[in-house]
């Protein structure tokens, strides 16, 4: 068998869905990118605090993610099959399950901000500024879930440029509302990380309106009704959750897990939360590609399941593998090139500048391992069906693994912070090994009645 195929098709497919969805990614990150660069030049406790109330933004993303990647699996194999109808009930329950994990989120943090925050760190000064920032910013996370559930309804029958017109309206707001609300520019009093919650409240807001003028007036795939959104097919929702609660499970241990992650080197000192935000932020703008192929990943081979293709689900994945790596590559050497460019827009400690350069290091190469491990074990063997895997991988290697090692190396061994982030980010290359065997076993494709 050819390691790579030779269908146009495929191909045409897969780079058209990774690139606007990477563009969309893209200009997402973008929007963190604005608000880390502009809180950066503001004050380094503002970076901490922001940095750490982002921490809830990402465990909510990831519930979010969660739900939309169950979504997008049954919704891909169903417009692969011409069944329009379980794409839109799929979208009603994920609906359902977002909104209720986002409201029970807002509900934590809007009442007890401080408390969630002192997790993180000791620092009453990067406590205080975080909970200015939590307690505009959690309005935002139903608009958030919102507006992501349809993106992901939208994606699954391969209409992916709305996304990338919505994050673009939401970064161009989102920067001119910065601008002038965090430093009281044209008028506009002084509000520091208040002024940036404010500025990506609104920024959410406008994006679920979009989505939602667009569903309405311009869509001509599913004609989704909102109404329909409000009711969920039972059997339906038996099915989804066989399939999705793995997946919902798996990404709300990642996201404690990056939250604990965050934890130990909170209590490491400002610096190294600076560094890691910093670290973190740019690494999400290069690693865009990447997590667009595995969404790419999800439709491509669930699609040719729900057609029936299965002899081409093999080779597809064998092809896509090396496409990873070859991302991978690519991504290192950016990430390693822009290291030292980056750093000149904060205004940080040089101890918080030396740590973000070690860290970013340190990142360079194992992205590599990102690029190859994620897209294979969340595109091709969850959108094949198979979706324990990847929640059992994920709690053995982040619980017993990681965090562990990095916890022991923080406070027991007393080891500097560059050799804690090794320790945090170690997983990203040892899963290589697992996927490969893993993936090119094929034993991950699956029936709707055996997935999960």
């Amino acid at each position: 068998m050819s390691l790579f195929v030779r269908e146009k098709p495929f191909y045409r497919a897969f780079i058209s869905l990774t690139l606007i969805i990477g563009l969309q990614n893209l200009i997402t990150f973008g929007v963190n990118l604005s608000d880390n660069l502009m809180i950066g030049g503001y004050s380094e406790a503002a970076l901490s605090g922001v940095a750490l109330a982002n921490q809830i933004q990402f465990l909510l993303q990831m519930l979010v993610m969660g739900t939309c990647e169950g979504v997008v699996i049954l919704s891909a194999r169903a417009w692969g099959a011409g069944n329009i109808q379980t794409v839109k009930q799929a979208a009603a329950i994920g609906m359902w399950i977002s909104m209720l994990l986002s409201a029970l989120m807002w509900a934590v943090v809007f009442f007890a901000p401080h408390a969630v925050l002192s997790v993180f760190t000791g620092d009453e000064a990067v406590i205080a500024e975080g909970a200015r920032y939590l307690r505009i910013i959690c309005f935002s996370y139903l608009f958030f879930a919102a507006t992501n559930v349809l993106l992901a309804m939208l994606r699954s029958v391969e209409t992916v440029k709305v996304g990338f017109i919505v994050s673009l309206s939401t970064l161009i707001l989102n920067i001119c509302l910065n601008y002038v609300l965090i430093y009281g520019k044209w008028g506009f009093p002084e509000l520091g990380v208040r002024g940036s919650a404010i500025a990506t409240l609104t920024a959410r807001i406008i994006e679920t309106i979009i989505v939602v003028l667009f569903i309405k007036r311009f869509d001509d795939k599913i004609l989704l009704r909102l109404r329909e959104l409000l009711t969920v097919n039972r059997s339906l929702l038996r099915q989804y959750l066989k399939i999705g609660s793995p997946i919902l499970m798996s990404n709300t241990i990642w996201g404690a897990a990056m939250a604990a992650q965050t934890a130990i080197l909170g209590h490491m000192g400002a610096a190294a939360i600076a560094a890691n935000s910093i670290a973190t932020t740019v690494f999400q703008i290069v690693t865009v590609i990447t997590y667009a192929s595995a969404s790419a990943t999800s439709v491509v081979i669930g699609k040719t399941i729900g057609q029936g293709r299965m002899e081409m689900v093999k080779p597809y994945a064998k092809t896509l593998q090396l496409l990873y790596v070859a991302i991978g590559l690519v991504t290192s050497i950016l990430l390693f090139v822009s290291k030292g460019y980056v750093l000149q827009f904060y205004s940080i400690s040089g101890e918080a500048k030396d740590l973000a350069l070690q860290f970013m290091t340190v990142l360079a190469v194992t992205v590599v391992g990102t690029a190859y491990q994620m897209p294979a074990l969340t595109g091709i063997v969850r959108s094949g069906g198979d979706t324990k895997f990847v929640l059992y991988n994920d709690t053995i290697f982040m619980w017993l693994v990681v965090l562990p090692s990095s916890a022991l190396a923080a406070f027991v061994w007393n080891l500097p912070p560059l050799a804690v982030f090794i320790c945090l980010k170690s997983d990203q290359i040892l899963k290589c090994f697992v996927a490969l065997v893993k993936v090119n076993r094929f034993r991950w494709i699956r029936s709707f009645e055996r997935a999960a």
